[in-house]
């Protein structure tokens, strides 16, 4: 029975180059022309494969029908939550889940510190659009000319010295996120206030949330804190691994 599932299974990759007849799904499979029609008729009967008029087989609208249905019962925040309250549990620090909905960029989760000094965000409120680092990962993602277009009804709001001053600064910034892979905000939004932060990608390569460490001065420096980017990022993947239904890729060790 193992078997037949195998051979059954393995049609489906083949027929996602493109329409095949019963000859060629009967040669990759190493079986006879018999015992393919066997399979393909059952994967046809349940949606999955379909026979056209050229006597070719192509995949089936049930199968597509089921991924979308799959992809929209995925809840990022129940998926990431483990891996969220272990990344804190290594540093100590607290770790923030953003995504971006009708041009605003939200938390969605969030694991405390462990250290007295805390940060005011909360569940569910906007961030700082122009300078937090999760929102940064997940504009980048965006295609061009939306970014350009985000990025021109933006106010640009100084929160310190070190804030984003104005859209072409913001479109500069957004490109070397894409580029990098991951962002930063080392006292844009709070002077005191540091964070890292990296990408959660669906299984179409497309950014879907976005994840992040924080931590002030007091605690840590920024640049104690950018040595745990491998890990933030690790983490993040290990997420992506997770919600695409894929093996995750080890991040690397480094910032470049």
């Amino acid at each position: 029975m193992s078997q037949t599932v195998d051979r059954a299974l393995s049609i489906l990759p083949l027929l996602a180059e493109g329409p095949a007849d019963l000859g060629r799904v009967a040669d990759r499979l190493g079986v006879h022309k018999s015992t393919a029609l066997r399979l393909l008729r059952t994967l046809h009967e349940h949606g999955l494969v379909y026979r056209q008029s050229d006597q070719r087989y192509r995949l089936g609208a049930r199968l597509f029908a089921l991924a979308q249905e799959a992809v929209e019962n995925l809840d990022i925040r129940e998926i990431a939550h483990p891996h969220l309250v272990g990344l804190n549990e290594s540093c100590g620090h607290t770790v923030h889940l953003a995504v971006y909905e009708e041009g605003e960029v939200l938390y969605i989760d969030k694991v405390e510190s462990r250290y007295p000094v805390r940060m005011y965000s909360r569940i569910g409120k906007p961030v700082a659009i122009t300078v937090a680092a999760v929102a940064k990962l997940l504009l980048a993602d965006l295609p061009e000319a939306e970014r350009r277009t985000l990025a021109d009804t933006f106010d640009y709001p100084m929160y310190t010295s070190r804030s984003t001053p104005n859209a072409p600064a913001f479109l500069r910034e957004l490109e070397k996120v894409r580029d990098q892979g991951w962002a930063t905000d080392l006292g844009g939004h709070e002077e005191s206030i540091n964070c890292v932060a990296a990408p959660i990608v669906g299984t179409d390569g497309r950014v879907v949330a976005a994840m992040s460490v924080s931590a002030p001065n007091v605690v840590v420096t920024a640049d104690e804190l950018l040595t745990l980017l491998p890990l933030v990022r690790r983490t993040a993947d290990e997420i992506s691994g997770e919600y695409s239904g894929r093996a995750p890729t080890p991040a690397k060790d480094n910032g470049s």
